[in-house]
């Protein structure tokens, strides 16, 4: 069975930062596309950020230049590493895994609980 969990989130003012972070079991770690995924109160999913088996990266217009997201396949673990923090990142975060980065962008089929981060003005 398949458990991907998420930590580090938080309250941070803007401007901030914070590293998220999520631990992946029951899959074959090197194998799988991974992402991050938030969701805003009030708002739809959006996906933030993306990272292939070979580590080829992509992310939203919105946290380019800000957010970094990559992974430790020794450690089966995901990381998004996210700076000058604004109010509109206050969302919960999700990871998700799938076999492409085609799928993580469509419907991921395995999806961690979330965790909050809360950002302050």
């Amino acid at each position: 069975q398949v458990h991907l969990v998420e930590s580090g989130g938080g309250l941070v003012q803007a401007g901030g930062s914070l590293r998220l972070s999520c631990a992946a079991s029951g899959l074959t770690f090197g194998t799988y596309a991974m992402g991050w995924y938030r969701q805003a109160p009030g708002k739809g999913r959006e996906l933030v950020a993306r990272i292939s088996t070979s580590s080829t990266t992509a992310y939203a217009d919105s946290v380019k230049g800000r957010f970094t997201i990559s992974r430790d396949n020794a450690k089966n673990t995901l990381y998004l590493q996210m700076n000058s923090l604004k109010p509109e990142d206050t969302a919960v975060y999700y990871c998700v895994a799938d076999w492409n980065l085609v799928s993580i962008a469509s419907t991921p089929r395995y999806w961690g609980q979330g965790t909050q981060v809360t950002v302050s003005s």
